[in-house]
């Protein structure tokens, strides 16, 4: 006697999300749809034709990743950093005054901890844009290594506090990148 049992098509469970609540301390996620943006207001200015574009400022673990716009030539700082720091450039090219390498469009650096560096944009390049990912802080200082300043997630939050007020997006503004 044949088996007439109907033949049940497999579920495709790679389509099926999953069923679970996430776990309650989690952060939400993050997606800024335009990270490069028409809104000129969302560049928060650091110096003369220097911005920087939140992406996420991570007050809970200490880091930040933005977008850095420069249009002028020259010594932007001489900095260091007591944790690693990720790049990707995505126009333009800048160089540190320590190594012999420049970072072209296309290109990850990837900055050891503790190391001390001079980044240069040169004369030729119109405009710098490079992702960075920035853990701990930025730890501005002298060709002698005496500190001048310093940045970090928390003062980041400052400045976008204080600019996207006074642009008209309201200083609450940067809670969308915070995390």
């Amino acid at each position: 006697m044949a088996d007439e049992s109907p033949i049940r098509p497999q579920l495709d469970q790679s389509r099926v999300p999953y069923r679970h609540p996430q776990p309650k301390e989690a952060f939400p996620e993050l997606v800024v749809p335009h990270a490069i943006p028409e809104d000129e207001r969302l560049w928060v200015p650091q110096q003369a034709n220097v911005w920087f574009r939140p992406l996420c400022l991570s007050a809970s673990r200490g880091y930040w990743m933005n977008l850095l716009r420069v249009r002028k030539s020259g010594v932007l700082s001489r900095h260091r950093h007591p944790q690693p720091v990720h790049g990707f450039v995505l126009k333009g090219s800048w160089h540190y005054l320590e190594h012999d390498w420049t970072a072209t469009e296309g290109a990850y650096v990837y900055e050891a901890p503790g190391e001390t560096h001079t980044l240069v944009v040169e004369p030729d390049v119109p405009e710098m844009i490079t992702l960075f990912q920035v853990n701990g802080a930025m730890i501005y200082v002298d060709p002698d290594g005496a500190v001048l300043g310093y940045e970090d997630v928390f003062t980041k939050i400052d400045l976008c506090r204080k600019h996207y007020a006074a642009v008209g997006l309201g200083e609450d503004h940067v809670e969308h990148y915070i995390r």
